[in-house]
């Protein structure tokens, strides 16, 4: 490496908690605030940003294995520094805690490559587009009635969001009446031209996802979401050949091998993927175009302005999801947001990386440890 070359100065880790707006759940799981896992990565006056939603303990394996593997690195080796990181978390296992400090550390440093070289990230990665299509995404099962429309028909009838997805699989599938319940009351708040999505996060069995879908059928769901576990390929694929709807899974894909696996079982429709989990931004291009070899869409899962350049810059995007909980930290931590009103995120084409900026001043009351 030249001695002139940019090199990584430093690289910072943070850790904010943030509560939720009101109390949040989906059919199997419920939770009372969100953790980020900020990294910053410097070179010069250059900084990149990137995080993950994930466990505290993302930030000591970024502090004690992956920093100083990057530190004094190239500012423009990001898949040597990605191919690094991936080598030293082998014994401790990639998945899960490891797999988020990558894909912040990735996140950060894929920024920080753009701000170097003076270049709007999207454009970096490829610029296929320069918009990337939204779902609003939220409808959590602890919503009331009251709750659940203000949220949807903001989405729908103020910004134009023309597709909007609620959590079902009520108690793991164990109040389906209330399920269909909602699905029926979310059609009436969007109406009918709107695109409606449900997501049971695993809840359900094969045969009881089957008869939800069926039961629903007057509500034209357009979206399925891990209708069963997305480790059931085979109740995956059995859920997809028996209902219309598409039906699709993956946000816990950690590498490309789990999504060649999901994708080559037939089992989805389109295939979630998630930069804050599935290695960054190095390894979301490659499982994208793992999907696409097979025929398959994309959509990134959550984490709004984290996806908004990767997304731009790959051919098969379905959509982004503007999920509600990511989107609004987002806004309250971050300057450049993007904005889905009319259910486009629009990217700057004269602003270097992702252009967002921390606010330090708003992010430290939720900074821990």
């Amino acid at each position: 490496m030249s001695g002139d070359e940019p090199r990584v100065d430093e690289l910072d880790v943070r850790v904010y908690a943030v509560p939720t707006d009101a109390p949040e759940a989906d059919g199997t799981i419920a939770w009372s605030q969100s953790t980020l896992v900020l990294v910053r990565a410097r070179c010069g006056q250059a900084m990149g940003l990137g995080w993950t939603y994930g466990a505290p303990a993302c930030a000591a394996v970024i502090a004690d294995t992956l920093r100083d593997l990057v530190v004094g690195g190239s500012a423009l080796d990001t898949t040597a520094h990605f191919t690094a990181m991936t080598r030293a978390v082998r014994n401790v296992g990639r998945a899960g805690v490891a797999g988020c400090a990558i894909s912040a550390v990735d996140l950060a440093l894929w920024d920080l490559k753009a701000r170097v070289l003076e270049a709007p990230l999207f454009r970096l990665l490829g610029g296929a587009d320069s918009t990337v299509p939204v779902y609003g995404s939220g409808g959590f099962t602890t919503y009331s009635h009251e709750q659940l429309a203000d949220q949807l028909g903001h989405w729908v009838h103020e910004q134009d969001i023309p597709r909007v997805k609620i959590k079902i699989g009520q108690s793991w599938g164990h109040d389906v009446g209330r399920d269909l319940e909602r699905i029926a009351d979310a059609r009436r708040i969007i109406g009918d031209d709107a695109e409606l999505f449900v997501d049971a996060n695993g809840g359900y069995t094969r045969k009881q996802a089957v008869r939800v879908a069926a039961a629903s059928a007057d509500q034209d769901v357009h979206w399925f979401e891990e209708p069963v576990s997305s480790d059931d390929l085979a109740g995956l694929r059995e859920v997809r050949d028996a209902v219309t709807a598409d039906v699709a899974a993956g946000e816990y894909a950690f590498d490309i091998a789990y999504v060649q696996r999901m994708c080559a079982a037939g089992a989805v429709d389109c295939m979630q993927l998630d930069v804050t989990r599935v290695g960054g931004i190095t390894e979301w291009m490659r499982a994208a175009a793992v999907a696409a070899s097979l025929g398959l869409d994309v959509s990134a899962h959550c984490a709004p302005n984290a996806h908004a350049h990767v997304a731009a810059a790959m051919p098969n995007v379905r959509h982004a999801e503007w999920f509600h909980d990511h989107a609004r930290i987002e806004e309250m931590l971050f300057d450049g947001v993007a904005d889905p009103t009319g259910g486009l995120l629009h990217l700057a084409a004269d602003t270097p990386g992702t252009g967002l900026m921390l606010r330090e001043n708003d992010a430290e009351p939720y900074r821990v440890g």
